[in-house]
């Protein structure tokens, strides 16, 4: 099937016509020139992605507040497994953090050690009671 051709508005060449707009015909070529013309081309002007949601940055400024309240009330570490410091440095959220995150009662105090010690050995940390299911 042989297509025809057509006089190009945009070039004014007699090509196979790939669109008409508003009366005009164009060839791809013009066609895709036209287009490109009206694409925003600036994207600078894009808003970066946040790194964390506004509500969760009330709640990181409210938990950093907790935080340090509940390290000045419990300075030893309660954990005690592993090469333990002795000195209570962070908190550990017994059943993770997402709905539990500013909840004080599912907090240890607990050093660095035994806080790596609790996290790459879940089995026995459930067994001894640092950690327990996010469910229940």
């Amino acid at each position: 099937m042989m297509m025809k051709t057509k006089f190009c508005n945009g070039c004014n060449q007699q090509k196979i016509i790939w669109k008409n707009n508003k009366g005009n015909r164009y060839c791809k070529y013009c066609w895709n020139k036209i287009q490109s013309k009206n694409k925003p081309t600036n994207f600078n002007k894009l808003k970066p992605i946040p790194f964390s949601s506004s509500k969760r940055i009330k709640e990181t400024k409210e938990y950093s507040k907790l935080r340090e309240i509940y390290l000045n009330k419990h300075p030893m570490c309660e954990a005690a497994v592993s090469n333990c410091s002795l000195n209570a440095s962070e908190i550990h959220h017994i059943k993770g953090r997402n709905s539990n995150y500013l909840l004080c009662e599912t907090w240890i105090a607990v050093c660095r050690n035994c806080h790596d010690w609790i996290e790459t050995h879940p089995k026995e940390a459930t067994e001894i009671g640092y950690r327990k299911s996010k469910i229940k």
